[in-house]
């Protein structure tokens, strides 16, 4: 049965537009907490990042959820992955997170998490959607829900932070620069690198509920790469404007990438004897993480792009460490979702054990040449089912003798074919893409 609502990570749009609303707000409030009090007394707990309308949303979601008899703890600002762990060492039914994750402040969304910490099931997600549909009720004066604050919260999750590296572990003599891009980690992660010694510049950490992810953070890298040249700093680390992200910069300036962190982080598992099974990475992972973990003999599987998708072959195969080149990185062996602040914990324990900095310890991935070209078709028949297209895919793929790869897919927002071809050789690489563009574009005709 196909979602309404939800899509891969939630519910999220443009502020004011249907269904990023107060009032779908508080009809989503009040359908989730029906749907979490059928397993019984129901405790939710609620964060937000920075951006100006978690306010609004905030409030409307409260009174949904206690109109169905829902008790309500408010977090604040918290990351996303802060309220996964909350949710799950205050025993609550779920945890709520008002968010659009890496978008500007005139986007927003929802996400939410079990008890358990994880992605909320397919089945209590269309269970939700179908009260939606349903005409709201108020419980009886007596039950509805109760609200309150956890003053503690940020200390909580830092101490939980820390506890992901070796007791004792210090980054003395570690000097970073951290880009919190104006979002939910910028209380919370310069004081965990803080206190576990690090010399920490602090960058974008004065939200004002408008300038969230605005030419900063995770996906606007130019502040952080400039600021670690002029700090003569050791590397920079940013997040996304929800803690769920995070890309570095090494001494040079150059940005280290969520691929080359992963190969870091899973390497380390590795040499330590922790690794646990092998590594998920995406359709979207370079081919050259592949090759990487191919020499040391580590499994490796792509799944559908989105975190989503990397939990659920994580948890199919017992794995423990997979991401996303965009920044989204899981370790199953400290918690439960992509949480930016604890993998760059692993990156920088990773760096302390082999006694190297970032620059040198990224250079056994090399990172093969990729060439995508978008393809416009008309609609129709989707040309990707064409059998020349299909044998001439299938040619590429086998003349690159498992030294590269091709992807062809249609974009899920246009109508458009992505053609993209990845290799050693880039002048090979551009001329299969091209040679693949130019069938598509023939079929297309």
């Amino acid at each position: 049965m196909s979602k309404k609502y939800f899509g891969t990570d939630g519910i999220r749009g443009r502020v004011g537009v249907y269904p990023i609303t107060p009032d779908f707000m508080l009809k989503l409030g009040w359908a989730a907490g029906m749907a979490f009090r059928k397993m019984g007394a129901c405790k939710v707990l609620v964060g937000k990042d920075t951006r100006i309308s978690g306010y609004m949303f905030e409030s409307a979601l409260e009174a949904g959820l206690t109109s169905a008899g829902a008790d309500v703890m408010l977090l604040g600002p918290m990351p996303t992955p802060a309220i996964a762990y909350l949710s799950r060492t205050f025993q609550a039914e779920a945890g709520i997170v008002i968010s659009a994750s890496h978008n500007p402040h005139d986007d927003n969304g929802i996400k939410f998490f079990s008890g358990k910490g994880t992605k909320l099931p397919d089945e209590l997600e269309l269970m939700i959607e179908e009260l939606l549909d349903a005409p709201m009720t108020v419980v009886e004066s007596s039950k509805i829900g109760k609200v309150s604050r956890i003053n503690d919260a940020s200390g909580r999750y830092i101490e939980f932070c820390k506890s992901s590296v070796p007791t004792g572990t210090s980054f003395s003599g570690l000097k970073i620069v951290i880009d919190c891009a104006h979002g939910a980690t910028y209380k919370v992660a310069p004081s965990v690198f803080r206190e576990l010694g690090a010399e920490v510049v602090v960058l974008s950490a004065q939200p004002n509920g408008l300038n969230i992810n605005d030419n900063c953070g995770s996906t606007h890298m130019d502040q952080l790469q400039a600021a670690v040249r002029a700090e003569h700093a050791d590397l920079g680390i940013a997040f996304d404007g929800d803690g769920d992200r995070v890309l570095m910069v090494d001494h040079t300036g150059a940005i280290v990438d969520g691929d080359e962190l992963l190969f870091i982080i899973a390497r380390d598992l590795h040499e330590r004897g922790k690794l646990q099974g092998g590594v998920v990475g995406t359709l979207m992972s370079n081919l050259g993480l592949e090759l990487a973990l191919a020499d040391l003999s580590i499994p490796f599987i792509r799944a559908n792009v989105g975190d989503r998708y990397v939990i659920a072959e994580l948890l199919e195969r017992n794995w423990l460490v997979g991401g996303e080149n965009s920044g989204h990185i899981v370790c199953f062996n400290h918690t439960t979702t992509g949480d930016a602040i604890i993998a760059a914990l692993q990156v920088l324990m990773a760096l302390k054990t082999r006694n190297e900095g970032l620059a040198q310890s990224r250079q056994a991935l090399r990172k093969c040449p990729q060439v995508l070209i978008n393809v416009r078709f008309g609609g129709g028949e989707s040309p990707l089912e064409h059998p020349a297209v299909k044998e001439a895919s299938a040619r590429v793929t086998q003349a690159m003798a498992g030294r590269g790869r091709v992807l062809l897919r249609k974009s899920g927002t246009e109508p458009l074919v992505r053609v993209m071809v990845e290799g050693e050789d880039e002048t090979q690489v551009r001329s299969y893409a091209e040679e693949l563009a130019k069938l598509v574009t023939e079929v297309s005709a």
